[in-house]
């Protein structure tokens, strides 16, 4: 072997010394900390549509039941008000469609409804540390309104 190819096997050899292979170690422990962090952003975003949809689950139903109105009162000339089985059952009616599970309540006055929705999602990368799933609440309320003008009676 010649002087020069045994001068560079010496110096490469030397050059980990008792640090050899250390870099492998944080660059594993990095890239878990890497792979959490992209679990955190997409799993964030699976809450973040969730809450959205959930959101807007509660306002159609809500919209549904504010159409069932209490016609032999309003045609007699009584403040509008729901009919409150009827806006139930179409709230009810809706949340069922769309596969969401609710609640409705409805003011003694019969003038303000609420419908809260429940949703649960699955996550992607928080199940590899036990968080299998995400469960988001989502509300709306609506209020009658008398008129084109919205005067409220």
């Amino acid at each position: 072997m010649s002087r020069a190819r045994q001068w560079v096997i010496r110096r490469i050899g030397a050059a980990g010394g008792p640090e050899r292979g250390s870099i492998s170690v944080f660059v594993a422990v990095s890239m878990v900390g890497l792979l959490l962090i992209i679990g955190l952003i997409a799993d964030g975003g699976v809450k973040v549509r969730a809450v959205q949809e959930a959101d807007a689950l509660a306002a159609e139903a809500a919209r549904a039941s504010g159409q069932a109105i209490d016609l032999p009162a309003a045609v007699g000339g009584e403040p509008v008000r729901v009919d409150r089985q009827a806006a139930a059952n179409a709230a009810n009616a809706y949340l069922t469609a769309a596969d969401a599970p609710g609640q409705v309540s409805i003011s003694p006055d019969g003038r303000d409804l609420e419908v809260s929705v429940t949703l649960t999602r699955p996550t992607a990368f928080l199940s590899l540390i036990g968080i299998t799933q995400v469960t988001v609440t989502g509300h709306a309320s609506v209020t009658l309104v008398h008129a084109v003008t919205g005067d409220q009676p």
